[in-house]
C-alpha cells in the first residue's frame, strides 16, 4: 500500500539558521514583505532580527502585530484584509503557532475571493484553488510544529475549525534554536508538551506509516528528554536544539500522520474556556492515552522506550500502563496542572466540552480506538477527577 509523504518545500533547521533569510527570500521576486508576529516579540526587539537584514537589503517591510493566542475568527478576516488592502509581495511568521497560522492564512486567502470563513474545514463553502503569496516561517516556540503544516487553526465561539490545504504550506521553514532561547518556561513548557502530543499521536494514528514512525519516536526521544531543562534552565543550548528539532520532526510526523483523540478533546477547552493550545493538549494527555490503551499496547511500549526507560523485562501491557504513568508525571515535573480542577474548570461543563468535542470527526477518525460520546465524556471525567481510567470493553478499529 503507498503513502503520500509531504514536506515542506525547503527547511532550513538547526542553530543560526536564521542567516539564510535574505538569500532565501532574495530567490522571489518581491519588493513588499508583510511580516506577521506577535507583539511581545516586536516589544523586546526579536523581530529586528528578521527586519533589519531584510531593509539592510532593499526591502521595503511591514511590522503586523495584531496577533493573540488561539486567533478568533475575526482577528483572521481582519489581517486577510489587510493584507490584500496593502498589496504585499511576500508573507513572513515570526513567532508562535498563532502567528505562523495566520501568516499562512493571510497569504493564502489574500488572493481569493470571499472571507475566512468561507473555506473552514466544518462549515464552509469555497475551495482554495491557487497558491498564495510566497511564504517564509519561522518559530520562536518549540512546539506547534505550524511551520511545516498547512493547517491554520481558528478559534471559534465555543470550539475550532481550520482552514487547511497543500497550498497553505510555507516556500521556506526556518527552524533555529537561537530564537527560543527568549522564551518563559511555562511557555516552554506548554509548547514542548504540544510537541510531544504531536509526536505521540502521530506515531499511535490509523495513518501512521514506517515513514512518520521514524520522525515521531526520534522527536519523543529528544523532546522527553531535553523538556523538564529548558524549562528549569532555559539558557540551556542543548535542551534547546533538542526541544526544537524535536518540535520540527513532530510537526513533520503530524502533518502527514495526523493527530487523534487528543486535540479533538482539547480544541473545546481552548475555544470554550480560552486555554492556551499546548496546556488543553497537555493536561488531557495522560487521560487519553490511559482511555485508549488497551487498543495500542504495542506502541505504547515503544513511546515508554524512546522517552528514555526500558521495557526489556515487560510485557506491552505493563509497559503501556508504565507509558501513561510517565506522561502523566512529566506533565506535573514541568508545572502543567495535571486535571481539568486545576485550570478552573466546573464539572458542569463536561457536557458541553463533550459536544463540542464529537464533532471533530476529521480529527478522531484518526484514533486507534473508537471514541463515542459517552467515551468522550468519560475521559473529560477522568481529566476531571485526576484520575486516569480506561475502557473497559475495547474496540479496536
Amino acid at each position: 500500500m503507498s503513502e503520500k509523504i509531504t514536506f515542506a518545500p525547503i527547511s532550513y533547521t538547526g542553530w543560526d539558521s536564521l542567516s539564510h533569510l535574505v538569500e532565501e527570500v532574495r530567490r522571489f521576486n518581491v519588493n513588499k514583505i508583510l511580516i506577521i508576529t506577535d507583539p511581545f516579540l516586536k516589544d523586546i526587539g526579536l523581530t529586528d532580527k528578521v527586519t533589519v537584514p531584510l531593509e539592510e537589503a532593499g526591502y521595503a517591510t511591514d511590522v503586523y502585530t495584531e496577533v493573540v493566542p488561539e486567533p478568533p475568527l475575526a482577528v483572521g478576516e481582519k489581517l486577510v484584509a489587510y493584507t490584500r488592502d496593502h498589496q504585499f509581495d511576500m508573507v513572513i511568521g515570526v513567532g508562535g503557532g498563532s502567528a505562523l497560522d495566520l501568516t499562512k492564512l493571510a497569504g493564502t486567502i489574500a488572493v481569493h475571493e470571499g472571507n475566512v470563513a468561507d473555506y473552514l474545514n466544518l462549515t464552509g463553502t469555497k475551495q482554495i484553488i491557487k497558491k498564495g503569496l510566497p511564504s517564509i516561517l519561522i518559530p520562536t516556540t518549540s512546539g506547534t510544529g505550524s511551520e511545516v503544516t498547512n493547517i491554520s487553526v481558528l478559534s471559534l465561539e465555543t470550539t475550532k475549525d481550520v482552514v487547511t490545504h497543500d497550498y497553505l504550506l510555507a516556500d521556506v521553514a526556518i527552524v533555529d534554536p537561537a530564537l527560543t532561547m527568549s522564551l518563559p518556561p511555562k511557555v516552554t513548557a506548554a509548547t514542548g508538551v504540544d510537541a510531544l502530543t504531536h509526536a505521540i499521536e502521530s506515531y499511535i494514528s490509523k495513518n501512521a506509516s514506517p515513514v512518520t514512525d521514524a520522525l515521531a519516536l526520534q522527536a519523543i526521544r529528544l523532546i522527553s528528554q531535553s523538556i523538564r531543562t529548558a524549562v528549569a534552565n532555559g539558557d540551556d543550548k542543548q535542551a534547546r536544539i533538542d526541544l526544537s528539532y524535536g518540535s520540527y520532526l513532530a510537526g513533520l510526523a503530524f502533518f502527514n500522520a495526523g493527530v487523534a483523540g487528543v486535540h479533538a478533546l482539547a480544541y473545546p477547552l481552548g475555544g470554550q474556556f480560552h486555554i492556551a493550545h499546548g496546556d488543553s493538549n497537555a493536561v488531557l494527555l495522560p487521560y487519553v492515552m490511559g482511555y485508549i490503551r488497551q487498543s495500542c499496547e504495542k506502541r505504547m511500549k515503544d513511546i515508554y522506550d524512546a522517552m528514555g526507560f526500558s521495557s526489556t523485562n515487560l510485557s506491552q501491557e505493563e509497559a503501556s500502563y508504565r507509558c501513561v504513568d510517565e506522561l502523566k508525571r512529566l506533565v506535573e515535573d514541568v508545572g502543567i496542572p495535571s486535571s481539568l480542577k486545576g485550570f478552573n474548570i466546573e464539572e458542569e461543563a463536561l457536557s458541553p466540552l463533550t459536544k463540542d468535542a464529537i464533532k471533530q470527526t476529521r480529527i478522531l477518525a484518526r484514533s486507534p480506538m473508537a471514541l463515542l460520546e459517552e467515551d468522550i465524556y468519560g475521559i473529560y471525567r477522568a481529566a476531571f477527577d485526576g484520575e486516569v481510567v480506561e475502557k473497559s470493553s475495547v474496540s479496536i478499529i
